[in-house]
């Protein structure tokens, strides 16, 4: 139920349209209410999720969230993400560790996200009691998945964060294919979604502050002041050695790359990326592969091992790896058929690389195209060093 005296005021409304972090500052502030805020970000919610980015809106959830964080900052608290309306990955909710330190840093969830739901053969999609989810780019194109609404919910300005969850490229690939920015921290820094460790919490963000932020919120580590202040080497690979990636892709992520290279954020080094392919190696991990000391967990032990070495060798030369976040364009609704969109993501599941997927800009027939970046463990502020010289950049 709605009540009626809580429309967006028209400073709401104006701040709505902030990134988290002004949002933030106007909220701690006092230039505006987390209820105004959120109040704002609700009405847009319902007047733009024709896209069916959301599986359920949270009005009394957020109007009591949203006042506990006026109490807090009437108390002189300042919180980090204080007012920002949160939309929250479906099969994270409420209770989610993740949910529950960005609501302990002022976040306010507003509602659900749609995701795949349970079973279904890929993962590249998100259902809701209304059809399926909306690429903001194109209606006939998914969103990606699994955080298929997070990233909806991000890039049409709904919200400015969103939760999401990557157990293969779960963040990375609907931040790609809705052109906004997507980050799996390093594996173990938040306990992890599932047994094998390879599902880890990330946010789904526009501007990179925001995602610093949020980083620093789920992990209570403070990022760097500034990045390293130099161009990161940064060894580029359309394929890791294995993935069948379309040309047009590949060479959209590879100009991105160029032009971020000429604005001073990386030096492409010419070190090469020949990596095992992880498919079984993940299967095995997930379980789904049958029985625990089976030959397939045997090999599954033995490349990872191989990857581990693999990439100990790249990032001996270099700081970052580049590649396309997906080695296809997005789909339609009717799934990707035998391509792997997972195929440049999963590996840095296994091996616990952190990663982030920035927009890089559009194929000739107007595709979204994501650069996945993938950097050394623990060194999340690389990624977002890069991230804030990627805003100065834009893609050709």
């Amino acid at each position: 139920m709605r009540a009626h005296h809580h429309h967006p005021s028209p400073a709401g409304d104006e701040f709505a349209r902030l990134s988290a972090c002004a949002t933030a500052a106007a909220v701690n502030g006092r230039q505006v209410s987390a209820r105004e805020v959120v109040a704002a970000a609700l009405e847009r919610v319902r007047e733009q999720d024709g896209l069916r980015a959301f599986t359920a809106i949270w009005d009394e959830v957020a109007a009591r969230h949203a006042d506990a964080v006026d109490l807090r900052v009437r108390a002189g608290e300042r919180l980090p993400l204080a007012g920002v309306p949160l939309a929250v990955k479906g099969t994270e909710g409420l209770e989610s560790l993740q949910t529950a330190r960005l609501v302990s840093a002022g976040c306010v969830p507003v509602g659900a996200t749609s995701t795949p739901g349970r079973g279904t053969r890929w993962q590249t999609y998100g259902a809701t009691d209304r059809g399926a989810t909306l690429n903001p780019f194109d209606p006939r194109w998914s969103p990606g998945g699994s955080s298929a609404g997070s990233a909806v919910a991000v890039a049409a300005g709904m919200v400015p964060l969103a939760t999401g969850s990557d157990g293969a490229g779960s963040v990375r690939i609907p931040a790609a294919w809705c052109g906004v920015i997507g980050l799996k921290p390093t594996n173990g820094l938040v306990p992890a979604r599932d047994r094998a460790g390879l599902n880890v919490a990330g946010p789904l963000a526009r501007h990179p502050q925001d995602a610093a932020a949020y980083v620093y919120a789920l992990t209570g580590t403070p990022p760097p002041d500034r990045g390293p202040g130099r161009p990161l080497r940064t060894a580029w690979s359309a394929t890791l050695g294995f993935a069948a990636t379309e040309p047009a892709v590949a060479r959209t992520a590879r100009a991105y790359l160029g032009a971020l290279a000429r604005a001073g954020a990386v030096e492409c080094v010419g070190v090469p990326v020949v990596l095992p392919d992880p498919a079984a190696c993940w299967e095995a991990l997930r379980g789904r592969a049958a029985g625990a000391d089976s030959d397939a967990a045997r090999a599954a032990h033995r490349t990872r091992a191989a990857l581990g070495r693999a990439l100990d060798a790249v990032f001996a030369e270099a700081e970052l790896v580049a590649t396309p976040t997906t080695p296809n364009a997005p789909h339609g609704h009717d799934g990707p058929g035998d391509t792997l969109s997972v195929a440049l993501t999963w590996a840095f599941n296994i091996s616990g690389h952190p990663a982030v997927s920035l927009p890089a800009g559009f194929t000739p027939a107007g595709e979204p195209v994501g650069l996945h970046l993938v950097a050394r463990p623990h060194r999340e502020a690389d990624l977002l060093a890069v991230a804030a010289a990627a805003t100065r950049t834009a893609p050709a």
